[in-house]
C-alpha cells in the first residue's frame, strides 16, 4: 500500500506508515467474541499530519466472518459492534439522530440508507405514550439522500434537522473505501471523529462532525469498494474502484449487523429476538 492509495481507513493508514509507534498515535489490538478489534487514537496535530485524519477514536471490527455471513456470526458480531458503540458514545439515554448516509440506488452505496432501515425510531413513541416505551431511548432516523438526486448536501440536511430536533447526538453511517481486499466488507470502523461523505472515492462533501452540526458524530462505516491501484500498476486502474460480485448481498447483511447494533447499543436491555419481534 503507498500514500497514492485511498481508505477511509485509520488501521489501513497506520500500516502504510509501518505499523510501529508514531507520535501523536496510540495503538492497541485484541479479541472481542472472535472478532479482531484495533483501535488507533489520534491524540494530536502530530498524529493527524501522519494519518490524513482529524484528532479522535478510530476503531476497528474485522473478521471474514463478516464478508462470508456466516450465520452464526450474526449476533456475535451485533453484540461486539454494540459494545463498541457504546463505549464511544458520549450520551447514554439521550436523543439519537441516526443518518443513513449515501445513495440508495446505488448498492456499494447504500449501507447507510439501508442500515436506517433496521433502526428502531422511538422519539415519537416516547412523546405519546412515555410510560409504555419507558424502557426505550429516544431515537430518531433519516435518510438524507445525497446531493446529485437532492441538491442539498447531506450536511446541510442534517444541520437543519438538528436545529428542530435538538438530538444529544448524532450516529452516521456511510459506506466507506478500502485499499485491502482483505477489508473488503469485513471491517466495520467507528469513529468519534465526524465523516467526509465521498473522501474515499475522491468525492469529497461537506463534513458531518461536531464542528458542522454542533453535536457529537460518531460515524460507522464499512469499505465496500477497494482502490484498484492497490493490487494493479497499470495505469488504467487509476481512478478505478472494485466492489465484490456478490455486494447485493453483503451490503444487505452489514446494514442490518450495523441497525441491530445500534439498537442494542441505543436501548439498554434489549436482545436480537426483541428486534427481530419490533422489526417483523
Amino acid at each position: 500500500m503507498t500514500a497514492a492509495f485511498r481508505t477511509d481507513l485509520a488501521a489501513e493508514m497506520r500500516e502504510n506508515l509501518g505499523g510501529g509507534e508514531l507520535e501523536g498515535v496510540r495503538a492497541a489490538s485484541y479479541e472481542l467474541r472472535g472478532f479482531t478489534v484495533e483501535r488507533v487514537d489520534i491524540l494530536d496535530e502530530r498524529g493527524s499530519e501522519k494519518l490524513c485524519k482529524p484528532v479522535g477514536s478510530y476503531v476497528t471490527l474485522s473478521a471474514r466472518a463478516l464478508a462470508e455471513r456466516s450465520r452464526d456470526s450474526f449476533a456475535d458480531g451485533a453484540e461486539a459492534l454494540a459494545s463498541l458503540l457504546r463505549e464511544l458514545l458520549p450520551e447514554h439515554g439521550a436523543l439519537t439522530l441516526v443518518a443513513g448516509l449515501g445513495n440508495a440506488a446505488m448498492t456499494p452505496d447504500a449501507v447507510g440508507p439501508l442500515a436506517a432501515e433496521y433502526v428502531l425510531a422511538t422519539r415519537h413513541l416516547k412523546r405519546a405514550m412515555p410510560a409504555d416505551f419507558a424502557g426505550l431511548s429516544p431515537v430518531c432516523a433519516l435518510r438524507p439522500g445525497v446531493l446529485g438526486s437532492t441538491g442539498i448536501e447531506s450536511a446541510e440536511t442534517l444541520r437543519a434537522v438538528c436545529a428542530e430536533v435538538r438530538p444529544a447526538q448524532i450516529i452516521a453511517v456511510d459506506a466507506l473505501a478500502a485499499a485491502s481486499l482483505d477489508r473488503l466488507c469485513s471491517t466495520v470502523q467507528l469513529s468519534n471523529a465526524g465523516i467526509v461523505p465521498g473522501s474515499g472515492v475522491g468525492n469529497d462533501r461537506a463534513a458531518v462532525s461536531r464542528e458542522t452540526l454542533g453535536v457529537p458524530v460518531l460515524a460507522v462505516g464499512v469499505p465496500t469498494v477497494v482502490d484498484a491501484a492497490a493490487f494493479s500498476d497499470d495505469e488504467a486502474a487509476r481512478g478505478m474502484f472494485v466492489t465484490p460480485r456478490d455486494i447485493d448481498g453483503a451490503v444487505r447483511s452489514l446494514a442490518k449487523l450495523i441497525g441491530y447494533a445500534v439498537n442494542l447499543a441505543l436501548h439498554e436491555g434489549l436482545t436480537i429476538s426483541d428486534i427481530d419481534l419490533l422489526k417483523s
